[in-house]
This record gives structure tokens, sequence and C-alpha cells, in this order.
């Protein structure tokens, strides 16, 4: 048996407990691989927050010992902090060749492009990365170029299944390579990761021709323009809707800034097809009849600077929605997004345009498994371990459960945590220690530069608004040359609460007479005695508690 210091560890940093920003290590002896890299957008508590990606601190300290970065497809919470980690840990990063056609658009916007060493790879490869063979296996989503992995070393085979559907009538014609599944599962697999998204739908995921097929149907006979918005990265749902223009002989216009990044990239490596002279620039589309117009939009989540909500809100430069109208919103809302993209709909309506989603029409469907296709996987892959990824924790339960049921004894399945050393081998797994992990807040320029303190104080700020006092004081004497003046924002509005603003500054006065008296000269301390004085005084007022911010001159 092999000792202790041969095992395996598996360690996510993210996507256990939460729905993206994946990222898992794997590390065995001296090398270390990444396993995709993902960010999450921030929720309402993080004001001001543009991204959220994964704590490198592990890798950054560890990075002589990183071979390369594997990614299973070009999402943004796959993909979307690569840039972030590659200014720090420069290693080669293996993809399909569409998940790479993505990622470069991002590193060219962080001006990495140049000094990155990408390498594409195919599904049926194997690549030696140190002491690991990774083999790249065909899978099925939501976007095109999906792999699974298969994740060797000595003491250990792990099958990543990334995020993945079983979909028998793909628009690509690739289908899953479930026979290659079936092999590794005759070969022998320590440990199965697999995504948990759908887990708590019963069945079968439904297949992505369909939505084709509502498109053909929903197209039928309409007079005015169509919109339809979509998640950018659906290839196949993009290319859907252009076959369906294409058969209503309508030209296809392309707006918001990620939708024509991936068409580009798509249309160029050729996995988009798009017949010449369908694609029309956004500025032309006045020179067609509206009968004659698509457009493909993002916005979809009702994302407050997408085209689609700016078009609700009427202030998109170049589309303005018209009644008559005809809005597909071709996408389900992210838990959290249910609020925005309501109102999208809410606003599309009064503009007087007809608009279908998904509660009306077959207009989406989702790119994860669900429970009858990863029991299927479980049972094809035979896994000794089993790891629940991708889900928030009920998520990760249910999936455990399930492998449970398939027969796996329970002290074989894992719901791990992010930052959770899981240490394997052929015989054995267990849970054996942490590392450092959790979040990076990205605001602006500033990396992990926003802290619970700064976030602490944005909250506060946001729901209790500001007083500032601004008090002169006589260097020598101490005694008060000037003010105090108070500024009020998002408290009170000064004009209208003169009183309330007049007795606050005489509560100060009190307290600067109090430290006079007593010979404190210390600004902390007198800032502390305002700060106080003022914050009983507001509250016993008004029952709120502005953040107080003193200012002291001294002359």
């Amino acid at each position: 048996m092999a000792n202790q210091k041969e095992k395996l560890k598996v360690i996510p940093l993210g996507g256990l407990g939460e729905i993206g920003k994946n990222i898992t290590i794997f590390e065995y002896k001296n090398d270390i691989i990444i396993v995709d890299c993902g960010l999450s957008f921030p929720d309402e508590e993080m004001y001001g927050i543009d991204l959220v990606i994964p704590d490198f601190t592990y890798l950054i300290k560890n990075k002589n010992r990183v071979k390369s970065v594997v990614l299973t497809h070009g999402h943004e919470d796959h993909i979307g902090a690569l840039p972030y980690l590659l200014k720090e840990v420069n290693v080669p990063v293996y993809g399909t060749r569409l998940t790479l056609g993505l990622l470069e658009n991002k590193l060219k916007e962080h001006g990495l492009l140049r000094s990155s060493d990408l390498r594409i790879v195919k599904p049926k490869d194997e690549v030696q990365m140190g002491g690991f063979k990774v083999e790249f296996i065909r899978t099925g989503h939501s976007i095109a170029d999906s792999v699974a992995l298969a994740i060797k070393c000595e003491v250990a085979t792990v099958v990543h299944t990334g995020d993945f559907k079983i979909d028998y009538t793909p628009i690509d014609e690739q289908v899953i390579d479930l026979h290659r599944f079936a092999e590794l599962g005759q070969e022998g697999i320590t440990l199965l990761i697999a995504d948990s998204t759908n887990v708590e739908r019963p069945g079968y995921s439904v297949s992505e021709s369909t939505v084709g097929r509502t498109f053909f149907d929903l197209f039928q006979g309409v007079d005015s323009r169509i919109i339809v918005a979509t998640f950018a990265s659906n290839v196949h749902r993009v290319q859907q809707v252009i076959n369906a223009a294409v058969h209503y002989g309508r030209k296809v216009a392309v707006s918001g800034r990620s939708m024509v990044n991936v068409v580009s990239v798509a249309s160029e490596l050729g996995y988009l097809n798009i017949p010449e002279g369908t694609l029309i620039d956004v500025n032309d589309i006045g020179k067609y009849a509206e009968s004659e117009i698509v457009i493909i939009t993002t916005g979809s989540q009702g994302e407050p600077m997408s085209g689609l909500s700016r078009m609700s809100i009427s202030e998109h430069r170049k589309i303005e929605i018209s009644k008559g109208d005809l809005v597909i919103i071709s996408a389900t809302p992210i838990p959290g997004n249910e609020k925005t993209v309501a109102q999208v709909i809410n606003q599309l309506f009064k503009l007087g345009a007809n608009v279908v989603y998904e509660k009306l029409a077959e207009v989406h469907v989702s790119g994860h498994a669900c429970q009858e296709e990863l029991k299927l996987i479980h049972t094809l892959v035979k896994p000794k371990f089993f790891l629940p990824a991708h889900g928030e924790f009920r998520m990760l339960m249910q999936h455990a459960m399930l492998a449970q049921n398939l027969g796996m004894p329970k002290e074989n399945t894992f719901v791990s945590e992010t930052g959770a050393i899981l240490e394997i081998d052929h015989e054995s797994a267990k849970i054996t220690g942490r590392i450092p992990a959790g979040q990076t807040l990205v605001d602006g320029l500033g990396v992990g530069d926003v802290g619970n303190i700064v976030l602490r104080d944005r909250k506060h700020l946001s729901q209790d608004g500001l007083i500032i006092v601004v008090v002169t004081l006589n260097k020598d004497k101490g005694g008060v040359v000037a003010g105090p003046d108070i500024i009020s924002r998002g408290f009170v509005y000064v004009r209208e609460s003169g009183d309330l603003i007049e007795e606050a500054k005489s509560v100060v006065k009190d307290a600067l007479s109090k430290c006079q008296e007593k010979q404190i000269t210390e600004w902390s301390t007198i800032k502390s005695a305002i700060r106080d004085s003022l914050r009983q005084f507001l509250y016993e007022q008004t029952k709120r508690k502005p953040m107080i911010l003193p200012i002291i001159m001294e002359v």
C-alpha cells in the first residue's frame, strides 16, 4: 500500500457550496495541475464589487510545482479568473479550440496573450503533465467543445465530468462519448467528481434541438422584428436562431459586446455556420423592413448594462423597442436574477413588445444533467469514491445520496468544501486538512484590496447614510475656532432638517467642551467623543445609525 506521502491530493478552491468560481487542484508528489479557473458574480451584499475570483494564495506559494491548467469548457465560471491567475503563475493552458478561442479574447484584454502558452487539445487526446496523464473525453453541454477529464497518476485515476448533459441529438452531432466512460469504468476508477447542478431534477434533460423547433414555430408568420436574448456562450443556441432566420429570409444583427466577441470567434473557428450575406451590422438594421430582421442580443439575465436591459429602458444607442416587436428570452434566470429578469420583461411589455419567455414556450433547455443522466454516468464509471461538485450545499448532499442509492457506501462519498484536502489512493480516501481558500474581490483595477471591513462600511453607508462633522480647533489653547459644521449624505436632507442639524451641532459643541475641560488634546480621543455623543443623539431622535466621520483641523 502506498504510504501517506504518496497519496493524490484533491483540493477544490471553488465551485463547492456555490454555483460558479470552479477550480480544483490535483497534487501528487511534487506536481500540481489545476482544472478550470472560473469566476462568480457578486451577490447583493457585495456593494460595488465587479467580480469574485478564487483565493490563489496556495497556488502562488507553490507556483514552481504547478505544471499546467486544464480547462473543461469556455464558460465564465470555468475560465473567467484565469487571467488573474496567469499574472502570478504562468504555466501552459490546455483546452479545446473554442475554449481557448474564447480565452484569447480575455487574455488580450489583460495584455497577457503574447506571454501565455495555450495548447489546443481534442477529445481522445492524452497529455503527460509532470506526474499526471490527462485524457480528454467528449461531453455535451450548453457550449460547444466541452470535455470531461480522466486524470491518472501512479496511485489513482480520477474522472472529472466538468459540466455536462447527455444529449442524443446535439446540434453539432458530437454525442457524448459514453463508450469511453464505460471503458474507464472497466479499467477501474478511484474517484468520480461530477456536476451537481440539476441533481434535484428527476428524469432527463431536454435536447438542445427542441429549442430550434420552437424558434421555427415562433418565427412563422411574424411581420415585426424579432429580438432573441440568450447567453453569448451558447453557440448552439445562436446557431439555431440563425437557422430559423435564414429559413424565413431574415438578416441577423448581433448586439452586446460579449455576443459580438463570441459570434466572431465561433465563426472564425468554424463552430457557427452563417450563410454569406446573413450577418449585418447593427447600424444597418434601418435599411431593411422590420419583417426582414432578427437581432441576437445579450441580457437574458437582466444584467443592467446588457443589450436587452438597455433596450427595455430605451437607453440603447442603436435599437429602440417598437410596438409589436417579438422579444424571445431564451434562458432561465440564474437563482438570484429572477427579480431583474422580471423587471426587464415588464418594461418590454410596457413598450408594446410581445415577450416570450420560458414559462410561455420551450425557448430554453438546461445544459446540465438531471438525475437519470447522473445515474447513468455513475453506473458506467463505477467509482470507488465520489466527490460531488458544482453546486450549492444542498445539491452536493442530494448528489451524494444519489450515489449511495446506487450502492456506494456512505463513507465513500465526500460532501466537501472549498479548501478541504481529500487524500486518496486505490485503497482509501480521507479528508486530512485544509489550505487557505475563499474568495478574492475584484473592484475596478483593484484585486483583493476590498475586504470585509470595506464591504461592511459600504453596507453601512448604503443603509444608513453618512454624517460628516467638520471642526477647527486652536492648536495652542484647544478651543473651537470654527464650526462645528455638519454635512449629511444619504441620511437627511439638510435644508429640510434644519432643527435636527442645529441640535446635532450643539451636541458636538458639548462634547468638545467636555474634552477641553479635561484637557484632552489627542485627536483620536476627541473624534471618539464626537462620534459617541452624536451617535446616541441621532439614534434617540431618528432611530437611525448613520456613519459618522469627524474631521478636525488645527490652526
